[in-house]
């Protein structure tokens, strides 16, 4: 099941390629032009916009947890031929975003209590560890660095956000304020690392509000990432997380317990 999208333009009305719902809405046009290596790229270009945008539909909710996809009714919503498509729910089944179905497609993916135990169990130390090196970057340097201001500035996004009630918007704030810490870690292996996390992590933030105590603690995390204080910014992320994972269980499964099981 895939729907919500919009209607299809008038037949003719388009131009000769094949037409995208892009994942903001608007609507974008590719050419394919003759040859291998071209039609190779058009199709890359083109699945890797349907993965954005199926992807974006799953972070909303506007495909709920659960919901079976059906390659021919995405590809039709949209606008583009079953292949890219196909391709893109593949990509998503790996992202963990999606979920095969035994000899009938994909469903986006249910997360039990185990899952998103997984997952706070990864995301912590390698969170705590992004706040640090990212405080050592800040230490280390003859002045603040350029991300610090990035950081700064999805903060400030995600404190707009909550105060008009945008909930996907501060969702999406929240999640590239943590991701800015890690580009701010220096790390390359660190990023590439947390980049298979992160649209798991945006997932499961959708699910759930933040509390304003935990709006405060982003505050604190950036605070101590800014002054480059290691040990202070590792201990505030820590504790962050955890409340995270305590707020989501709670959100998700009624559990009371940090570490319940």
């Amino acid at each position: 099941m895939a729907t919500g999208g919009p209607s299809r333009p008038p037949a003719g009305s388009g131009d000769p390629g094949e037409r995208i719902l892009a994942p903001t809405t608007r609507t974008r046009t590719v050419h394919v032009a003759g040859g291998t290596e071209q039609a190779g790229r058009a199709r890359t270009s083109l699945s890797a916009l349907a993965r954005e945008a199926v992807r974006e539909r799953i972070v909303d909710r506007r495909y709920p947890m659960g919901t079976r996809l059906v390659e021919r009714e995405v590809a039709e919503e949209l606008r583009m031929s079953r292949v890219p498509v196909r391709e893109a729910l593949r990509a998503l089944v790996a992202e963990g975003l999606l979920e095969l179905l035994p000899h009938s497609g994909v469903r986006v993916r249910r997360l039990e209590r185990a899952d998103v135990r997984y997952l706070y169990e990864v995301w912590e130390p390698l969170a705590v560890q992004a706040s640090r090196l990212a405080a050592r970057q800040v230490a280390a340097g003859d002045g603040p660095p350029a991300g610090l201001e990035a950081l700064r500035a999805a903060l400030a996004r995600a404190e707009e956000a909550a105060g008009e009630d945008e909930g996907a918007l501060e969702v999406a704030a929240h999640t590239e304020f943590h991701e800015r810490i890690v580009a701010l870690s220096g790390n390359p292996l660190l990023a590439r690392t947390m980049e298979q996390l992160g649209w798991q992590l945006q997932l499961l933030f959708g699910m759930r509000a933040e509390p304003a105590h935990m709006r405060a603690q982003h505050a604190d995390i950036f605070r101590h990432i800014a002054a480059g204080d290691e040990e202070p910014a590792a201990a505030s992320t820590l504790l962050h997380v955890r409340d995270s994972r305590a707020v989501a269980l709670r959100s998700l499964f009624g559990d009371t317990s940090l570490y319940t099981k």
